[in-house]
């Protein structure tokens, strides 16, 4: 039997719930990308606002393109189980946040609908990197910025809402991407321009886009997974989420509208984002790809085996503290020395499988902001990056097929055009190749 509204009262006592009404809570947030990371953090943090009586915060998902969340919680009324996994046990319970899952594709005018409803308040995204449509400078690209793509859907439901006199939206990224918001307000207002022109006023003056910095570490749910979680509450879910204890969330404190009080539950409001995403995608993601890339390489599986490998371990420590912290600029109190120790204990979680090649997809996309920032603000000082260097050649040794016979073809946009066109190089060359003012991918990210 699934997981479901019909039955949630039937759950083991250890298993935590909604302590809300559901059905007596409006909508407020419509989010696109709904993933297992939207799960694990935004939801369930608006959950725990919910659950302290701020009504009317209920989460529309829209996947953009595959129908699987949508078949995994509309059947289950939007409930899934979150489990926090760790070496000292697990806890779970149940997020009621989402209510319901549309798939666009098939469902454009709900999702058009949902975005120019008079409680719609936010627009939250975690679509990934390749999800905002960017050319090479990181601009725009309007021949993937197609009628498929949330812009269109936004810019859609932002004209039915001015015509009606309605308040502007939050537009809210969760992705890792540097300055997130203020890269989402031009993206926005690019694709206004070329759409809808007339509407960019009322958008630069009713919407905003804050930045956020999001972390937390949310493997891939497995079927052992699933076969544990209903062993544990008696029920089939096949929406559960498996992630860690720790959740971290800084946001720009800039909304256009209403917000949830997420800091009442360990959100940070902050008036700059910068030093805590810098940190994150330099430090924390920086050196996921390095154990992805470098694990692999060396015949691990997960992070925690990687981690444990005591070259790896050096080689993070390295990128970490030699190469990625002397490139950020602190606020006051972050003390990067300790986000580093507990990023090495967070990686070092036995309970937690999180699985490397699954951190290793869409590289080109990732590699620009959690990598080569660093190494061109080291090279700007004249220091080098041996660390950052190791992991650029397991990187390029990924795209050749290293890794293919294990886990199949290469995941990433790109993976043709680079698997073709490059060959064993000296990480540098391939740097350059890619990266560099002619490379594949421009942008003076790098040059000798």
């Amino acid at each position: 039997m699934r997981l479901s509204a019909d039955n949630i009262a039937a759950l083991p006592s250890h298993v935590a719930r909604p302590s809300y009404q559901r059905t007596s809570r409006g909508y407020g947030i419509v989010h696109f990308g709904i993933g297992a990371f939207h799960r694990a953090h935004m939801a369930w943090y608006t959950d725990l606002a919910m659950n302290a009586d701020q009504q009317d915060w209920a989460i529309t998902g829209v996947s953009l393109r595959s129908p699987d969340v949508a078949a995994q919680l509309n059947p289950q009324d939007g409930l899934y189980t979150l489990t926090e996994k760790s070496a000292a046990g697990e806890a779970t319970r149940v997020i009621g946040a989402v209510r319901q899952v549309l798939v666009a594709a098939l469902d454009r005018e709900a999702v058009t609908a949902e975005l120019a409803a008079p409680e719609t308040q936010i627009v939250s995204f975690t679509v990934t990197e390749k999800g905002y449509c960017r050319a090479a400078d990181g601009s725009l690209d309007p021949s993937l910025a197609g009628q498929d793509s949330f812009y269109a859907f936004v810019a859609q439901g932002l004209r039915l809402r001015h015509d009606a006199g309605l308040s502007g939206l939050t537009l809210l990224s969760c992705d890792n991407l540097a300055e997130n918001g203020r890269q989402l307000q031009s993206l926005m207002t690019a694709y206004l321009g070329i759409h809808d022109p007339a509407l960019l006023p009322w958008f630069e003056t009713r919407c905003t886009c804050p930045s956020t910095m999001v972390d937390r570490i949310v493997p891939a749910t497995t079927a052992q997974d699933l076969a544990q979680v209903a062993a544990d509450i008696g029920l089939e879910d096949q929406g559960a989420v498996m992630t860690e204890p720790f959740s971290q969330w800084v946001i720009e404190d800039n909304f256009a509208a209403r917000r949830p009080k997420w800091e009442k539950h360990g959100a940070e409001l902050v008036a700059d984002v910068r030093p805590y995403e810098t940190a994150k995608l330099r430090m924390l993601n920086g050196a996921h790809s390095l154990l992805a890339y470098c694990g692999l390489a060396r015949g691990h599986v997960f992070v925690h085996e990687a981690v444990a490998d005591q070259t790896l371990a050096a080689l993070v420590k390295q990128l970490m503290l030699d190469e990625a912290a002397p490139t950020i600029r602190t606020a006051p109190g972050q003390n990067l020395r300790r986000y580093a120790e507990d990023l090495i204990a967070r990686f070092a979680n036995p309970a937690l499988n999180h699985r490397l090649i699954q951190i290793a997809m869409d590289g080109s996309q990732k590699i620009p902001q959690r990598w080569l920032e660093t190494l061109g603000e080291n090279q700007r000082a004249g220091q080098s990056c041996p660390a950052i260097m190791a992991g650029i050649d397991a990187w390029i040794c990924h795209l050749q097929g290293s890794n293919e016979d294990k886990y199949g073809p290469v995941m990433d946009p790109m993976a043709e055009i680079l698997k073709t066109t490059l060959r064993p190089v000296d990480p540098e060359d391939a740097v350059l190749a890619i990266f560099g003012p002619a490379g594949l991918i421009s942008g003076n990210w790098f040059s000798r």
